[in-house]
């Protein structure tokens, strides 16, 4: 229960704890047939559906008071292609099993976000993403997708096969329908090298076009309130293998990163005032470290301190510009904000509703600790954020709707025009589905 959504009492409740709903059902189903039956029933009943994973989405995207749809009997591999180098895996199957199934078959996703709670249809219907040059988000790797529409018909796609349901399913939102498998590209397991490193704003900043050339993989930590980021590079290596040692790892991923970083956030919440000494001392705990490992165990990490969070994607030539902006909003606004902002990178992409769709981005993600008030810090940031046209990440706060999105997203009407052909009836709507996409 600790890392899903919680049900109590009839309560659905997300993993941040700011979004709850009474679904008139829940239905777990363990079959595909049994998935399209339980859509069938609720047109019957004139119910809306929504399927929902682990919760770890903090907009109400999941939110239904129709019939919820839990995916956990919908796990594992249906199929391991190794011609084509693709897997077949059920839509409720978490990415930590995935990923571990995949290194024990020698194969591995090209790269991935750093939690792997999620379960691959969540994940990628939100568009979660990690951080690259070349290589873009986890929808970004699909080749092949199933789903029930609302007429409880099973229909697949892929670049071959309904081409236009292809590019606006992999990350559909639970508009199109409920996706019940996905295929994923895969190559042959390899070694990444991580360094992480403590670098000043400044020189991130300014430096930030070489970085991110240089680099597979780049992302930095900025600390509000200091001039200090914490920095982390992962590049392809030839070996050999050499993990951070396992108390070394306990100390500076549980002890440092969960536990001290969790008693700091108590802290903060009870003396606002302490923050920004705080927030100085954090900066730096965490020292420079290299390592070399499989990829899940260098791109992902727990993540045990609860938060909500808002990440905007911005066009990648306007990052710097934007954080140096938020910067000086922080600093000009006398807010306490004592949890790092995170910056990454994505290639664009070909999907529709992709925050990348079409343009080079750069996301920037804010978080507050779950329980402190967030809407000063997210509404400041989020001004700063649609000055430059971005665009908000489908699972995170955010208070855009169709206009705006119809004006960032050059293909918004493809997306539209699919959903009235395949749920003319809203079957799959719900109010945030509603203000995102339009009635």
């Amino acid at each position: 229960m600790s890392t899903a959504a919680s049900a109590r009492n009839g309560t659905w409740r997300n993993w941040g704890g700011n979004v709850s709903a009474r679904p008139a059902r829940e239905v777990t189903p363990a079959s595909v047939e049994e998935l399209a039956a339980a859509v069938r029933k609720a047109a019957e009943d004139g119910l809306r559906v929504k399927a929902v994973g682990t919760g770890h989405s903090f907009t109400s995207i999941a939110a239904t008071d129709g019939v919820l749809i839990r995916p956990q009997l919908l796990t594992g591999i249906r199929n391991i292609d190794r011609d084509a180098m693709t897997v077949t895996v059920e839509a409720g199957t978490p990415l930590k099993r995935l990923n571990m199934a995949l290194a024990r078959e020698g194969l591995s996703l090209t790269n991935m976000g750093d939690i792997m709670e999620q379960t691959v249809s969540g994940a990628t219907s939100t568009g979660t993403h990690g951080t690259g040059r070349e290589s873009g988000s986890i929808a970004a790797q699909i080749r092949g997708l199933e789903l029930v529409t609302a007429d409880g018909s099973v229909l697949s796609c892929s670049e071959k096969e309904n081409p236009e349901v292809f590019a606006a399913a992999r990350i559909g939102l639970g508009a199109l329908g409920v996706v019940t498998a996905i295929t994923f590209a895969v190559e042959p397991i390899f070694l990444l090298t991580a360094r992480e490193e403590p670098m000043s704003f400044d020189k991130v900043t300014s430096a930030f076009d070489e970085l991110w050339a240089e680099n597979e993989h780049f992302e930095f930590y900025w600390f509000p309130h200091t001039g200090s980021t914490n920095t982390k590079r992962n590049n392809r290596s030839a070996g050999p293998e050499k993990p951070v040692p396992q108390l070394q790892g306990w100390f500076e991923d549980e002890f440092l990163s969960n536990g001290v970083f969790q008693v700091a956030q108590w802290v903060g919440r009870a003396a606002p005032g302490t923050i920004p000494s705080i927030a100085r001392i954090s900066s730096k705990a965490l020292s420079a470290r290299t390592y070399t490992d499989i990829p899940y165990k260098v791109f992902t990490s727990p993540r045990r301190v609860r938060f909500v969070e808002m990440e905007y994607a911005v066009p990648r030539e306007a990052v710097v510009e934007t954080l140096r902006e938020l910067k000086a909003a922080v600093e000009r606004s006398g807010l306490r904000v004592s949890f790092p902002v995170e910056v990454r990178t994505a290639p664009a992409d070909d999907i529709t509703l992709s925050t990348a769709s079409g343009r080079d981005s750069a996301y920037i993600a804010v978080h507050m600790v779950k329980g402190t008030p967030y809407q000063a810090y997210f509404t400041a940031a989020e001004r700063i954020f649609t000055a430059h046209e971005g665009r908000p990440h489908w699972g995170k706060v955010h208070t855009r709707d169709a206009e705006y999105f119809d004006a960032v997203y050059p293909r918004f009407g493809e997306f539209t025009a699919l959903r009235d052909r395949l749920d003319p009836d809203r079957r799959f709507q719900n109010d945030y589905l509603r203000r995102v996409l339009g009635a």
